[in-house]
């Protein structure tokens, strides 16, 4: 597999991760009981963050080494969009589901396991918005979609 595919791939598969995440805790919530809830956070926690992690290493790595050399509007873009990816990551999304598995696997469904379920799921909105866009840019810098051009003012 080439580093244009294994990009593609891995970028697509860390968008439809999260989007399963996003809507499996939502319907958990908004349609299912408490024994669903709980075996999403587990689901997620224990399975889903390793196939997620994996993936947005391959999509990282993959594009560092398809963008060394590099430079643009479109390619500047997607690289400022990186650390906030990362650090939300890393900082909010991690440490939320693994708290959430953990209060839900103890029934605990108080105030703070909403805020942060809340929190999360904010979050998340701002993951897929984020990758959305880096694949919309990538499909750009491949020639597979037309940039967008701004209106001109008259």
């Amino acid at each position: 597999m080439n580093t244009s595919t294994l990009h593609a791939v891995s970028a697509t598969l860390a968008l439809l991760l999260i989007a399963t995440f996003w809507t499996s805790t939502l319907v958990a919530e908004l349609l299912l009981g408490a024994d669903a809830v709980v075996a999403v956070k587990h689901a997620i926690a224990r399975y889903g963050l390793i196939a997620l992690l994996l993936t947005m290493a391959a999509t990282g790595a993959s594009g560092f080494a398809l963008g060394r050399g590099r430079s643009g509007r479109l390619l500047d873009a997607k690289k400022r969009r990186m650390p906030l990816l990362g650090l939300n990551g890393l900082l909010l999304m991690i440490p939320a589901a693994l708290w959430l598995d953990h209060k839900a696997g103890l029934g605990e469904f108080d105030t703070a396991f909403y805020v942060v379920q809340a929190v999360e799921l904010l979050v998340g909105l701002l993951q897929l918005t984020l990758i959305g866009l880096n694949v919309r840019t990538g499909l750009q810098l491949s020639g597979r979609r037309r940039p967008r051009i701004p209106a001109q003012e008259s």
